[in-house]
């Protein structure tokens, strides 16, 4: 009971005074960064991965193949992408800890988008699909206007999914030189005891980000496809 009062006071010793929050390197601006880096690959994440599930789930090409070629990305550890990453950037002028962050970023949140948005374009009620082409629907149109509409909910989720894996795995930024909510929890490793309320204070804070990103999308979904809420 002594150890969890004492990380507590520790944690609140950090969180409570004001001189943390502000600055150049102050919680909120590395909260601002965070955020930022995120938002930069969930973007890179769901431009690369929407159109070819979309037009293969379309075309019902290569479930299985195509499948499996994302999911390595769930295999190869973001570390090891930054890493990879790290070395180049500097020799090509792009900075420290951004990009190589930010590309083990966006390789994490590629597979679940990908996974939901061919799911849903393939998976859209056959007989809508067939009323659609009945009528006179051009291939495009069955698409923009039946098939999308149809997995738009199940896109945004994986969005949902893959923004939080991304906001919890930012915080490896800080490893490379981005500064983020990660740097009060490198900063706290290093510092060892006397550094127990930052550790604590960046993990709770990259907790409540993740959350608050999740809450947001989740509100988004059924705004996004009212026509799904009808439906039913």
């Amino acid at each position: 009971m002594g150890r969890v009062m004492n990380a507590l006071a520790d944690l609140w010793g950090y969180l409570g005074h004001s001189e943390n929050w502000g600055g150049e390197h102050g919680i909120l601006q590395h909260t601002r960064a965070h955020l930022w880096i995120s938002l930069v690959a969930i973007a890179i994440s769901t431009a690369l991965a929407v159109p070819p599930a979309v037009w293969l789930a379309h075309r019902h090409r290569w479930p299985l193949l195509s499948a499996a070629i994302v999911n390595i990305g769930r295999a190869v550890p973001s570390f090891a992408i930054i890493v990879a990453v790290f070395p180049l950037s500097i020799r090509y002028g792009f900075g420290l800890g951004f990009w190589p962050t930010c590309v083990a970023l966006a390789a994490l949140g590629i597979p679940p988008i990908y996974t939901n948005a061919y799911t849903g374009v393939a998976h859209a009620a056959p007989e809508i699909v067939e009323a659609a082409r009945g009528i006179g629907m051009t291939d495009v149109q069955v698409l923009t206007k039946v098939e999308l509409p149809s997995a738009l909910p199940l896109i945004l989720t994986g969005v949902r999914v893959s923004a939080v894996q991304i906001v919890a795995t930012a915080t490896l930024g800080a490893v490379v030189g981005y500064e983020c909510l990660g740097t009060p929890i490198v900063q706290g490793l290093v510092r060892g005891d006397a550094g127990r309320g930052q550790l604590l204070g960046g993990a709770l804070l990259v907790i409540v980000v993740a959350l608050a990103v999740d809450a947001a999308l989740g509100m988004l979904v059924p705004r996004a496809a009212p026509w799904n809420e009808r439906v039913r």
